[in-house]
């Protein structure tokens, strides 16, 4: 199954433009790949190039957000299918939306959250996820 993962809020809490917190995605992402399944990142992190003003000089500054949250998979060992997009879509649609199976993001409906002291915002309780996942048989 190919899944589209959010990344601030759902692979870590929300501490962007920083990589947030561990929130125990780790764990259950490597379980999904273990068990053949594609994880597709599926932000609205990017890099950029943009313009700044230091000490009354303007100054071209990259900001690598997306290649950060990249990194992270690629720290804790998670493979990633595809970054933004899934790569088999090119053959069939132009549409900017990543194709998935499935989608973990804690702004969708019905995504169980946490809220506590670690994050002014909810973010996804992978305990929960991880259950919902084992009844539809994702992950036994």
């Amino acid at each position: 199954m190919d899944i589209c993962i959010d990344f601030d809020g759902t692979c870590v809490s929300h501490e962007f433009p920083d990589i947030g917190k561990d929130i125990g995605a780790i764990p259950i992402l490597k379980e999904l790949t273990d068990a053949g399944h594609k994880l597709i990142l599926f932000t609205m992190r990017s890099d950029r190039k943009t313009k700044k003003k230091v000490n009354g000089e303007e100054v071209v500054v990259e900001e690598n957000f997306l290649s950060d949250a990249v990194h992270w998979f690629e720290e804790n060992g998670i493979p990633l299918y595809g970054i933004q997009k899934n790569p088999r879509q090119r053959f069939w649609t132009s549409s900017p939306k990543a194709y998935g199976h499935l989608y973990i993001d804690d702004a969708n409906l019905g995504c169980p959250l946490i809220k506590d002291e670690t994050c002014d915002r909810p973010y996804a309780d992978w305990a929960k996820i991880r259950e919902i996942l084992v009844e539809k048989g994702l992950l036994t």
